[in-house]
């Protein structure tokens, strides 16, 4: 079945960036995905207040959610939105989490999962820092779920370098699994490529990685590439810069194909602290 991957250029103003993301999702659906995967802050960027406009959504006062069913709905299609600022479902005065949902085609959200690693780090760019973690908690738990166009496992941009993760979401069953972004142009231009590609070979799972792609309010730049990659690490289809709508049919047979032939879950071995090799000593090479 047909997938979508969109990549966006999105600025501050909500209502305008939720009109475009409408445009793209609908270019999908005529594409004839059953489920398209929306960037990182694809309803803003460049925003401060952020833990207003969760408060906001999880009220019933914000603009996205309605959106987001009612598009879901509209198309018939299955939407993975990137991420939108929501606190926790029964503690709505609570930190919002960078939060990625996913929408059934009847606008029911089907799964919910709050980014594990925020980007606390130091850039070569213009902006320099970053540090979500002044305007995001934590997440906690590891998402699965199934769709019609097979089980997903829910990632989200910086968790890209720790694949742990995506050892447990593979564990878990995932056959594909989304990871919508915002890599800045900088560690974009030296990491994103490799990483989607390692997620997905040794995962053996397609990789849905939608991104953000251009100049937003802060300023800041987006390194854009948003692409899928098949279980052997196969790059089906990219775009460099700007909106785009990607398209690519998943083949189940191939991916099981390739899961028997390299059984790497099988062969998978794990080392708890204390059993990891210590260095040598001197006296253990004298005769």
């Amino acid at each position: 079945m047909p997938v979508a991957v969109i990549q966006m250029v999105s600025q501050s103003d909500v209502l305008a960036n939720l009109a475009r993301a409408r445009v793209l999702l609908e270019q999908a659906a005529a594409g004839g995905a059953r489920l398209a995967v929306l960037p990182e802050n694809f309803a803003a960027m460049g925003r401060r207040d952020v833990a207003d406009m969760g408060r906001a959504e999880a009220f019933g006062q914000g603009p996205i959610l309605p959106w987001l069913k009612q598009v879901a709905r509209d198309l018939k299609l299955w939407i993975v939105a990137g991420t939108l600022p929501l606190p926790p479902v029964d503690e709505p005065e609570a930190r919002v989490h960078a939060c990625s949902l996913l929408v059934d085609d009847q606008g029911q959200i089907v799964a919910r999962y709050d980014k594990l690693h925020l980007f606390d780090v130091d850039v070569a760019d213009n902006r320099g820092r970053y540090r979500e973690s002044d305007d995001y908690a934590y997440g906690r738990n590891v998402v699965v779920a199934d769709t019609p166009v097979g089980r997903v496992g829910l990632t989200v941009c910086y968790d890209l370098r720790f694949p742990e993760l995506y050892s447990e979401l593979r564990a878990a069953g995932a056959e594909l699994i989304t990871a919508p972004s915002a890599f800045t142009a900088v560690t974009g231009a030296a990491h994103w490529d490799v990483l989607i590609r390692a997620r997905a070979i040794e995962t053996q799972c397609y990789m849905l990685a939608a991104a953000q792609g251009g100049t937003h309010p802060g300023p800041r730049e987006t390194f854009g590439h948003a692409a899928i990659v098949d279980p052997w690490g196969r790059v089906l289809a990219q775009q460099d810069q700007g909106e785009a709508v990607l398209l690519a049919e998943l083949d189940s047979s191939e991916q099981a194909s390739i899961r028997a032939r390299m059984p790497v879950a099988s062969h998978r071995r794990f080392f708890s602290q204390g059993a990891r090799q210590r260095p040598a000593q001197d006296d253990e090479f004298k005769a």
